[in-house]
């Protein structure tokens, strides 16, 4: 039997507004210091992770069917053979419009990270070849470098990306296990940002808009 693996909660970097009471935040930012961090931008959508034998599934692994979802299996059913046996592809569904509408997206299904058998997260290097093997897009990037909290403070302007970006997603390039995942990977929200899972997934629901229809 195929093992599924739920997606861990990502912390919010302390100078993240839309934290709510029991959010937690990465306090100690060491893990960070002197090296080579990616920001992506963060995607309102819904997280997926995705098997080599076609299964994906939302956080909740048990999670029920949706239409928003079709457009994905779809998707990964025609290219799931090409990850290796106990591998898996974690991803954001951007099939439906959840607070954020958008209307280029480059595919539904954007790629945010690559794990082995082992629970190793690739490298971003590693995960941007495996995505294009995939044919999978991934989320625009912000920023590539050496990690600097002042660039990273910069990089949302609320009186200009709040009507259109959720935030950003900062990781380490370097490849890191799953148990150093709460401090390898942290987020920035907007304030006011509102989680309307339940809202998109129980009532109608809208399309978000893609660069090329398919």
């Amino acid at each position: 039997m195929i093992r599924r693996v739920k997606y861990p909660r990502t912390l919010h970097l302390p100078w993240s507004p839309g934290r709510s009471a029991d959010d937690k935040v990465l306090q100690d930012l060491s893990s960070f210091e002197g090296r080579r961090v990616v920001v992506s931008e963060k995607m309102d959508g819904e997280n997926t992770t995705c098997y080599p034998d076609g299964h994906l599934h939302a956080r909740s692994i048990d999670g029920r069917d949706h239409p928003s979802r079709a457009w994905a299996k779809r998707f990964w059913a025609e290219r799931a053979h090409l990850l290796p046996e106990g591998w898996r592809l974690c991803a954001e569904n951007l099939a439906a419009v959840h607070s954020i509408r958008y209307d280029a997206l480059p595919g539904y299904l954007l790629g945010l990270s690559v794990w082995t058998a082992e629970d190793v997260c690739l490298s971003w290097d590693e995960t941007r070849a495996w995505l294009k093997t995939l044919g999978v897009p991934h989320p625009p990037v912000l920023f590539d470098g050496i990690f600097d909290r002042r660039t990273l403070e910069r990089l949302h302007d609320p009186r200009r990306d709040d009507a259109t970006r959720e935030g950003y997603v900062v990781r380490l390039a370097d490849a890191f296990p799953m148990d150093a995942f709460g401090r390898s990977v942290a987020k920035y929200v907007r304030r006011g940002h509102v989680q309307t899972d339940q809202h998109w997934a129980h009532g109608a629901w809208t399309p978000n808009g893609l660069a090329t229809p398919s």
